[in-house]
Protein backbone atom coordinates (compact mmCIF):
# COMPACT_ATOMS: atom_id res chain seq x y z
CA UNK A 1 0.00 0.00 0.00
CA UNK A 2 1.57 3.47 -0.98
CA UNK A 3 1.19 6.77 1.58
CA UNK A 4 1.22 9.93 0.37
CA UNK A 5 5.04 11.21 0.81
CA UNK A 6 4.97 14.90 2.57
CA UNK A 7 6.86 17.52 0.33
CA UNK A 8 9.00 19.31 2.67
CA UNK A 9 8.52 23.21 2.16
CA UNK A 10 12.34 23.68 2.30
CA UNK A 11 13.33 21.73 -0.94
CA UNK A 12 12.51 23.34 -4.52
CA UNK A 13 9.16 21.56 -6.11
CA UNK A 14 7.85 22.60 -9.18
CA UNK A 15 3.95 22.06 -9.28
CA UNK A 16 2.32 21.23 -12.53
CA UNK A 17 -1.21 22.94 -12.35
CA UNK A 18 -4.04 22.82 -14.69
CA UNK A 19 -5.64 26.51 -14.63
CA UNK A 20 -8.50 25.18 -16.43
CA UNK A 21 -10.10 26.36 -19.25
CA UNK A 22 -10.44 30.20 -18.12
CA UNK A 23 -12.59 31.17 -15.86
CA UNK A 24 -10.77 31.69 -12.44
CA UNK A 25 -14.05 30.07 -10.71
CA UNK A 26 -13.07 26.71 -12.30
CA UNK A 27 -10.05 26.73 -10.69
CA UNK A 28 -9.12 24.21 -8.43
CA UNK A 29 -8.75 25.61 -4.63
CA UNK A 30 -5.20 23.71 -4.42
CA UNK A 31 -4.40 25.36 -7.90
CA UNK A 32 -5.02 29.14 -6.58
CA UNK A 33 -3.59 28.50 -3.38
CA UNK A 34 0.03 27.06 -5.23
CA UNK A 35 -0.49 30.47 -7.44
CA UNK A 36 -0.97 32.70 -4.52
CA UNK A 37 2.43 31.40 -2.86
CA UNK A 38 4.68 30.47 -5.66
CA UNK A 39 8.32 32.04 -6.06
CA UNK A 40 8.20 31.72 -9.76
CA UNK A 41 5.15 31.04 -12.52
CA UNK A 42 6.45 29.69 -15.61
CA UNK A 43 2.72 30.04 -17.87
CA UNK A 44 1.24 29.03 -21.03
CA UNK A 45 -0.30 31.05 -23.83
CA UNK A 46 -3.71 29.89 -22.85
CA UNK A 47 -4.12 31.02 -19.03
CA UNK A 48 -6.60 33.62 -18.57
CA UNK A 49 -5.46 37.12 -18.07
CA UNK A 50 -8.26 36.96 -14.93
CA UNK A 51 -6.04 33.83 -13.55
CA UNK A 52 -2.97 35.71 -14.37
CA UNK A 53 -4.33 38.62 -11.64
CA UNK A 54 -3.81 36.09 -8.74
CA UNK A 55 -0.40 35.84 -8.92
CA UNK A 56 0.97 37.93 -6.09
CA UNK A 57 3.47 40.80 -6.84
CA UNK A 58 6.48 39.73 -5.62
CA UNK A 59 6.20 36.15 -7.66
CA UNK A 60 8.49 36.19 -10.95
CA UNK A 61 6.46 35.62 -13.96
CA UNK A 62 8.30 33.60 -17.49
CA UNK A 63 5.85 33.31 -20.23
CA UNK A 64 6.43 30.59 -22.12
CA UNK A 65 3.93 30.17 -24.87
CA UNK A 66 3.43 28.42 -27.69
CA UNK A 67 0.77 27.95 -30.83
CA UNK A 68 1.25 26.90 -34.00
CA UNK A 69 4.35 28.06 -35.70
CA UNK A 70 5.76 30.01 -33.35
CA UNK A 71 7.10 29.36 -29.85
CA UNK A 72 8.57 31.72 -27.21
CA UNK A 73 10.65 28.57 -26.16
CA UNK A 74 10.42 25.01 -27.86
CA UNK A 75 9.25 22.27 -25.04
CA UNK A 76 13.07 20.93 -24.45
CA UNK A 77 13.71 24.50 -23.36
CA UNK A 78 10.78 24.91 -21.15
CA UNK A 79 12.28 21.45 -19.75
CA UNK A 80 15.50 22.71 -18.89
CA UNK A 81 13.96 25.83 -17.84
CA UNK A 82 12.15 24.38 -14.74
CA UNK A 83 15.01 22.28 -13.83
CA UNK A 84 17.64 25.19 -13.81
CA UNK A 85 14.67 27.21 -12.06
CA UNK A 86 14.74 24.96 -9.21
CA UNK A 87 18.20 25.64 -7.99
CA UNK A 88 17.56 28.84 -6.47
CA UNK A 89 13.25 28.98 -6.30
CA UNK A 90 11.70 27.12 -3.69
CA UNK A 91 8.03 26.92 -5.32
CA UNK A 92 7.60 26.97 -9.28
CA UNK A 93 3.97 26.65 -10.64
CA UNK A 94 4.04 25.81 -14.30
CA UNK A 95 0.79 27.21 -15.24
CA UNK A 96 -0.70 25.19 -17.98
CA UNK A 97 -4.27 25.87 -19.61
CA UNK A 98 -6.94 23.25 -19.22
CA UNK A 99 -5.23 20.03 -17.64
CA UNK A 100 -1.22 19.00 -17.89
CA UNK A 101 -1.49 15.52 -18.52
CA UNK A 102 -4.48 16.02 -21.42
CA UNK A 103 -2.50 17.09 -24.53
CA UNK A 104 -0.91 19.14 -21.94
CA UNK A 105 2.44 17.83 -22.25
CA UNK A 106 2.49 17.73 -18.67
CA UNK A 107 3.71 13.61 -18.64
CA UNK A 108 6.99 15.23 -20.59
CA UNK A 109 7.99 17.82 -18.54
CA UNK A 110 7.37 15.81 -15.32
CA UNK A 111 9.35 12.97 -17.02
CA UNK A 112 12.35 15.19 -17.45
CA UNK A 113 12.07 16.51 -13.70
CA UNK A 114 12.32 12.84 -12.38
CA UNK A 115 15.60 12.39 -14.81
CA UNK A 116 16.99 15.11 -13.03
CA UNK A 117 16.03 14.20 -9.69
CA UNK A 118 13.66 17.41 -8.89
CA UNK A 119 10.40 17.03 -6.70
CA UNK A 120 7.09 17.83 -8.49
CA UNK A 121 3.71 17.45 -7.77
CA UNK A 122 0.50 17.36 -10.30
CA UNK A 123 -2.28 19.51 -9.64
CA UNK A 124 -5.40 18.37 -12.18
CA UNK A 125 -7.61 20.99 -14.48
CA UNK A 126 -10.65 21.26 -15.50
CA UNK A 127 -10.22 20.05 -18.65
CA UNK A 128 -11.30 21.83 -22.19
CA UNK A 129 -13.21 18.76 -23.22
CA UNK A 130 -15.29 19.12 -20.33
CA UNK A 131 -15.51 22.71 -19.74
CA UNK A 132 -16.13 23.64 -23.30
CA UNK A 133 -18.78 21.21 -24.01
CA UNK A 134 -20.12 22.14 -20.75
CA UNK A 135 -20.50 25.50 -21.26
CA UNK A 136 -22.11 24.78 -24.64
CA UNK A 137 -24.58 23.30 -23.90
CA UNK A 138 -23.20 19.47 -24.71
CA UNK A 139 -22.93 16.54 -22.64
CA UNK A 140 -20.22 14.24 -23.48
CA UNK A 141 -22.09 11.47 -22.79
CA UNK A 142 -26.11 10.96 -22.97
CA UNK A 143 -27.79 7.21 -21.95
CA UNK A 144 -29.37 7.46 -25.52
CA UNK A 145 -27.38 9.17 -27.39
CA UNK A 146 -23.29 7.90 -26.38
CA UNK A 147 -22.36 5.48 -24.15
CA UNK A 148 -18.51 6.24 -24.73
CA UNK A 149 -16.26 9.33 -24.96
CA UNK A 150 -13.05 9.86 -26.88
CA UNK A 151 -10.43 12.67 -27.37
CA UNK A 152 -8.16 12.78 -29.99
CA UNK A 153 -5.81 15.34 -31.19
CA UNK A 154 -6.26 17.30 -34.55
CA UNK A 155 -2.76 17.93 -34.96
CA UNK A 156 0.33 15.43 -34.85
CA UNK A 157 3.52 15.78 -33.78
CA UNK A 158 6.14 17.91 -36.26
CA UNK A 159 2.86 18.21 -38.74
CA UNK A 160 2.79 14.69 -39.74
CA UNK A 161 -0.31 13.43 -41.02
CA UNK A 162 -2.46 12.40 -38.58
CA UNK A 163 -2.31 8.36 -38.84
CA UNK A 164 -6.28 7.26 -36.72
CA UNK A 165 -7.82 4.31 -36.75
CA UNK A 166 -10.97 6.07 -38.83
CA UNK A 167 -13.48 3.51 -38.84
CA UNK A 168 -13.10 2.65 -34.88
CA UNK A 169 -13.54 6.81 -34.46
CA UNK A 170 -16.77 6.56 -36.72
CA UNK A 171 -18.98 5.53 -34.04
CA UNK A 172 -22.52 6.76 -34.18
CA UNK A 173 -22.75 5.63 -30.56
CA UNK A 174 -19.47 7.86 -29.23
CA UNK A 175 -19.16 11.32 -29.08
CA UNK A 176 -15.78 12.29 -30.41
CA UNK A 177 -14.28 15.79 -29.40
CA UNK A 178 -10.93 16.98 -31.05
CA UNK A 179 -8.60 19.46 -29.66
CA UNK A 180 -6.03 21.88 -31.75
CA UNK A 181 -8.10 21.02 -34.99
CA UNK A 182 -8.74 24.10 -37.08
CA UNK A 183 -6.32 23.05 -39.57
CA UNK A 184 -7.10 19.81 -40.21
CA UNK A 185 -10.78 20.03 -39.84
CA UNK A 186 -11.59 19.19 -43.47
CA UNK A 187 -9.43 16.43 -43.54
CA UNK A 188 -11.09 14.92 -40.25
CA UNK A 189 -14.54 15.37 -41.15
CA UNK A 190 -13.72 14.06 -44.90
CA UNK A 191 -12.31 10.68 -43.35
CA UNK A 192 -14.95 10.36 -40.90
CA UNK A 193 -17.15 10.58 -43.16
CA UNK A 194 -15.33 8.13 -45.74
CA UNK A 195 -15.27 5.47 -42.81
CA UNK A 196 -18.76 5.34 -42.66
CA UNK A 197 -20.05 8.06 -40.20
CA UNK A 198 -22.75 10.11 -41.15
CA UNK A 199 -22.33 13.35 -42.95
CA UNK A 200 -25.57 14.14 -41.21
CA UNK A 201 -24.44 13.66 -37.92
CA UNK A 202 -24.73 16.37 -35.60
CA UNK A 203 -21.26 18.51 -35.14
CA UNK A 204 -19.83 21.95 -32.96
CA UNK A 205 -16.94 24.15 -33.06
CA UNK A 206 -16.82 25.86 -29.67
CA UNK A 207 -14.14 29.52 -29.80
CA UNK A 208 -13.02 30.24 -26.53
CA UNK A 209 -15.03 28.00 -24.40
CA UNK A 210 -15.31 29.01 -20.75
CA UNK A 211 -15.48 32.51 -21.16
CA UNK A 212 -17.29 35.65 -22.26
CA UNK A 213 -15.79 35.98 -25.64
CA UNK A 214 -17.51 31.93 -26.37
CA UNK A 215 -18.11 31.47 -29.77
CA UNK A 216 -20.58 28.26 -30.16
CA UNK A 217 -21.35 26.81 -34.07
CA UNK A 218 -24.00 24.15 -34.71
CA UNK A 219 -24.08 22.07 -37.71
CA UNK A 220 -23.88 18.66 -39.57
CA UNK A 221 -20.32 17.00 -39.80
CA UNK A 222 -20.32 17.44 -43.74
CA UNK A 223 -20.46 21.49 -43.17
CA UNK A 224 -17.99 21.72 -40.45
CA UNK A 225 -15.21 22.71 -42.42
CA UNK A 226 -16.81 25.25 -44.24
CA UNK A 227 -18.68 26.75 -41.37
CA UNK A 228 -15.38 27.36 -39.37
CA UNK A 229 -13.49 28.90 -42.36
CA UNK A 230 -16.72 31.02 -43.14
CA UNK A 231 -17.16 31.88 -39.08
CA UNK A 232 -13.26 32.88 -39.23
CA UNK A 233 -12.99 30.56 -35.96
CA UNK A 234 -9.46 30.89 -34.48
CA UNK A 235 -7.92 28.47 -31.79
CA UNK A 236 -8.53 27.53 -28.88
CA UNK A 237 -11.09 25.84 -30.90
CA UNK A 238 -12.51 22.38 -29.18
CA UNK A 239 -14.86 20.26 -32.18
CA UNK A 240 -17.34 17.52 -30.86
CA UNK A 241 -19.05 15.40 -33.44
CA UNK A 242 -21.57 13.25 -32.20
CA UNK A 243 -25.80 12.58 -31.30
CA UNK A 244 -25.78 14.87 -28.09
CA UNK A 245 -24.98 17.73 -30.05
CA UNK A 246 -28.47 17.62 -30.30
CA UNK A 247 -28.91 18.80 -27.06
CA UNK A 248 -27.08 21.63 -27.56
CA UNK A 249 -30.60 24.23 -27.89
CA UNK A 250 -32.23 22.75 -25.09
CA UNK A 251 -29.57 22.84 -22.82
CA UNK A 252 -27.79 26.12 -23.85
CA UNK A 253 -27.31 27.54 -19.79
CA UNK A 254 -24.48 29.42 -20.66
CA UNK A 255 -25.08 32.30 -23.83
CA UNK A 256 -27.92 34.23 -21.95
CA UNK A 257 -25.70 34.74 -18.50
CA UNK A 258 -24.02 38.10 -18.05
CA UNK A 259 -20.21 37.22 -17.49
CA UNK A 260 -17.69 39.89 -17.26
CA UNK A 261 -14.30 40.15 -19.00
CA UNK A 262 -12.19 39.56 -15.67
CA UNK A 263 -14.17 38.53 -12.81
CA UNK A 264 -13.02 37.92 -9.43
CA UNK A 265 -12.19 34.79 -7.84
CA UNK A 266 -14.93 33.81 -5.75
CA UNK A 267 -17.35 36.32 -7.18
CA UNK A 268 -20.55 34.18 -7.96
CA UNK A 269 -22.09 35.26 -11.50
CA UNK A 270 -25.65 36.44 -11.80
CA UNK A 271 -26.75 33.01 -13.12
CA UNK A 272 -30.26 32.56 -13.02
CA UNK A 273 -32.72 30.79 -11.03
Amino acid sequence: MNTKKINNEHKPCVYLVGAGPGDPDLLTVKALRLIQRADVIVYDRLVADAILQQIPSGATRIYVGKCSGRHTLVQSEINALLVRLSENARTIVRLKGGDPFIFGRGSEEALYLKKHGIDFEIVPGITAASACTTYAGIPLTHRSLANSVEFISGHAQNDQPLNFDWPSLADENRTLVIYMGVANIDHISQKLIQAGLPASTPAAAIEKGAGPQQRRLLCELSELAEQTQKEALQAPVIFVIGRVVTLAGELDWFSGIDIPDSPEVGHAHSYPA
